[in-house]
């Protein structure tokens, strides 16, 4: 799979108030990114995960983290998945 190098200027005082070197903030910002992404909607939890450069598993750990949930699910969604759950139980 190619990729794509994107920078983005950070001032010396960020990093150093972050107490990051540049790799580490790199890592972190898209860690970042893949979690705000995720929980919008705009990329699949396979696609932030690859983002972030973690495994999924891995990724739904760390979303903890910054309290992005798991599942964002509307309560119709959330009405609908409890009545097919309680029609397979009986």
């Amino acid at each position: 799979m190619s990729s794509i190098n994107i920078q983005i200027e950070c001032p010396a005082n960020i990093l150093n108030a972050l107490k990051e070197t540049p790799d580490e903030f790199a890592q972190e910002a898209r860690i970042l990114l893949a979690a705000k992404l995720y929980e919008i909607g705009r990329l699949s939890s396979g696609r932030a995960a690859e983002l972030a450069g973690l495994g999924r598993v891995a990724f739904f750990d760390i979303l903890k983290s910054y309290k992005v949930p798991v599942a964002n699910l509307t309560r119709e969604e959330l009405k609908k998945d409890f009545k097919s759950a309680r029609k397979m139980r009986s």
